[in-house]
């Protein structure tokens, strides 16, 4: 249903049972896929590229052009997957040179006012809190919650199950599974709750248990402590990811408990 009121370029490749509400604003080059709604005064810029079933909120802005000086017009794009939810007044911006696009997952819920800045790439079932601020380039990866008012420095990566409490400066990398809290931010505990309603067994989880304790809780760096965790620690899934989320970080991660609480940076 495609409202008189709204303006669609006749270029946007529009799926014949879309909803489009009144003064909406959709740019050319442009693809909505079947089943999706597009609240009163949203705004679909040129590049955007959205899925199915996905429900776009009044005064979302979509495919805006990075807020990025070294932009210079390069044909890039935002592509949300389906079953999305971007809630009242989210901004999504589109990529640049660095990566091409900005992404965000299936099954995602972006609550009102979140920001997601040039070539962040989001995964699936990621939910994003009232006006979190995501800078550019960052990872954030499935299953991820981030509280609201948070803000996520740029080329942070964030890792699948994380939890990060509300209020977050986030200018470290969070390895997988783990809660993230406090003042300066620093690990919390694995997010155990989380896990286990996303089916972990009890087994799985004392093994992310066992790895973060060498990681968090004890004197070694993190260099000796993921050394003693392949050595000691039987190979699992959880435990290679891990490993190869540290081994890569490029920011370095968050402290451990011990060393983050009440340490300024």
């Amino acid at each position: 249903m495609k409202q008189p009121l709204a303006y669609i370029h006749p270029e946007a490749k529009i799926a014949p049972n879309v909803v489009i509400e009144p003064f909406v604003t959709i740019d050319k080059n442009v693809i909505i896929a079947e089943g999706t709604r597009v609240g009163s005064n949203a705004t679909i810029l040129e590049g955007t590229r959205i899925g199915k079933n996905c429900n776009i909120f009044p005064g979302a802005v979509i495919g805006a052009i990075p807020q990025d000086l070294k932009f210079v017009g390069e044909e890039t794009t935002v592509e949300i997957g389906d079953n999305t939810t971007i809630r009242e007044f989210v901004t999504i911006n589109r990529g640049t040179k660095a990566k091409g696009k900005t992404v965000v997952g299936n099954n995602c819920l972006l609550m009102a006012y979140v920001h997601v800045a040039h070539d962040c790439i989001i995964g699936n079932q990621v939910i994003l809190v009232n006006s979190v601020q995501v800078a550019g380039e960052v990872v954030i990866d499935d299953w991820a919650i981030v509280g609201g008012t948070s803000a996520v420095h740029q080329f942070v990566h964030i890792g699948a199950h994380v939890m990060v409490s509300g209020g977050s400066l986030v200018s470290k990398d969070i390895p997988p599974y783990v809660k993230a809290g406090r003042n300066p931010l620093s690990y919390a505990g694995v997010n155990s709750i989380g896990l286990r309603r996303r089916n972990f067994t009890n087994e799985q989880i004392r093994d992310i248990q066992d790895c973060y304790r060498m990681l968090f809780q004890s004197s070694l760096n993190n260099s000796d402590a993921i050394a003693r965790i392949e050595a000691e620690l039987p190979a699992s899934k959880e435990r290679d990811e891990i490993i190869l989320f540290v081994k890569n970080s490029q920011r370095g991660i968050i402290k451990g408990y011990k060393q983050g609480l009440g340490v300024e940076e």
